[in-house]
């Protein structure tokens, strides 16, 4: 009897060891799941990312040098063109506007009155004619008289100033015939129109006797801002040359912040423009002066643009053309042996920057100096070593001395 409670107590008393010791298990601090990297060191830059578009650096536009009629353009973008050698234009003289009716009508009554002044001079020089032939008479007879001694040396000079007379007014004459000629052809042309069908005639317009404008540079089309045929004032734009091989840059539009970091000579990768690799480059020109623009949000910025200048062979980028996209990262820091500490690991402590290193299984929290910072990855100059394991995105609650373990990736 004494051995069945003996056996019925011990049996409890391993029941209740048990439960006691399954209540530990269960409610014993578990460690924090959290996620881990490690403390690199290699190379790291800081690069200002904006996209950008190609230009040709000085473009050539040629323009209508007079008013005219401008000639269908039959060059294309893209064709090559010799400078003085090439003809890209041909332009015609302008035609004439149409009349109203009373400016044709005045124009009309111009040409009957420069008929009728016609005739006047006709009918003077007829009479001018008549009497230079009578002082031409007069005058041989008077030579002849004067020789035979019958007419004295007084009336043979008078007939010579006669003769001399009469000579002047016929030339005279035939100088107004001329001038009243010029006066009629004149307000004819008054009365040309752009819808008369004799227009090209009179005025002697065919496309041989055309203007040519020759390609003022060596170069390709780059683009044709007038392709049919019509009238233009002067000075108007027709086409856009430039030398793509030799002249083509870059052009980026930086934030002002971004801006005053950016220093010519600054190393520059040019990516995403449709090639394999990306290609090189330098700023060469930070403009002094920002100008407004709105995002595609509606948020008004200041930007500055900048000139990057390729310094890979042309046949790098035979592909690019004048107006491509393009994504320009420029380099304003760079080291080749940074240590290198994921940026998503630091944050603010006590007015400085830090970070969670773990230590066997412990976080520990640790000040550092940061040196620079691309958004992604941080330089650090002091507080950590390569090969050491700090704690990403630390959790508000997590704090010096907690235990943690790796979270597995699902």
């Amino acid at each position: 009897m004494a051995s069945k409670k003996t056996s019925r107590r011990l049996i409890t008393f391993v029941v209740l060891a048990a439960l006691a010791g399954a209540l530990v298990w269960a409610f014993r601090p578990q460690p924090v799941l959290v996620d881990m990297a490690e403390v690199t060191r290699g190379p790291m830059m800081v690069t200002i990312d904006e996209e950008a578009r190609t230009r040709v650096h000085e473009p050539y536009v040629v323009s209508t040098p007079v008013a005219g009629r401008l000639m269908r353009v039959e060059v294309e973008p893209g064709d090559m063109v010799a400078r003085g050698t090439t003809v890209v234009a041909q332009m015609l003289p302008i035609n004439p506007s149409a009349l109203d009716i009373r400016t044709r009508e005045q124009a009309r009554a111009a040409v009957t009155a420069a008929e009728a002044a016609l005739r006047v001079a006709r009918a003077d020089l007829n009479k001018a004619i008549a009497d230079n032939d009578l002082a031409q008479s007069d005058l041989e007879r008077a030579d002849r008289l004067t020789t035979s001694g019958t007419l004295s040396q007084a009336s043979l000079e008078r007939a010579q100033s006669v003769a001399r007379a009469a000579q002047a007014t016929l030339d005279t004459s035939e100088a107004a015939i001329s001038m009243r000629e010029a006066e009629l052809d004149t307000a004819r042309a008054q009365l040309i129109g752009f819808d008369d069908h004799g227009l090209a005639a009179a005025l002697q317009i065919t496309r041989e006797s055309a203007t040519p404008l020759f390609a003022p540079a060596s170069g390709r089309i780059l683009q044709v801002m007038q392709k049919s045929e019509t009238t233009l004032p002067v000075g108007t734009p027709i086409m856009e040359i430039g030398n793509i091989e030799d002249d083509l840059e870059v052009v980026v539009e930086l934030l002002s912040t971004d801006a005053v970091q950016v220093d010519v000579g600054d190393r520059v990768i040019i990516d995403k423009w449709g090639g394999a690799e990306p290609l090189s480059g330098e700023v060469v020109r930070v403009d002094p002066w920002g100008f407004t623009k709105y995002s595609a949000l509606g948020v008004e910025e200041q930007r500055v643009n900048a000139r990057i200048r390729f310094t890979d062979p042309p046949a790098t980028r035979a592909a690019l053309g004048h107006g491509y996209r393009v994504e320009a990262r420029i380099v304003v820091w760079e080291k080749e042996d940074a240590i290198i500490v994921p940026a998503s690991a630091i944050f603010r402590s006590n007015g400085g920057h830090a970070v969670f290193v773990v230590k066997d299984g412990i976080a520990e929290l640790r000040a550092v100096e940061l040196e620079r910072s691309n958004g992604l990855q941080s330089s650090v100059l002091s507080g950590l070593a390569p090969g050491e394991t700090i704690i990403l995105y630390p959790a508000p609650g997590l704090s010096a001395g907690t235990t943690v373990a790796r979270r597995m990736e699902s």
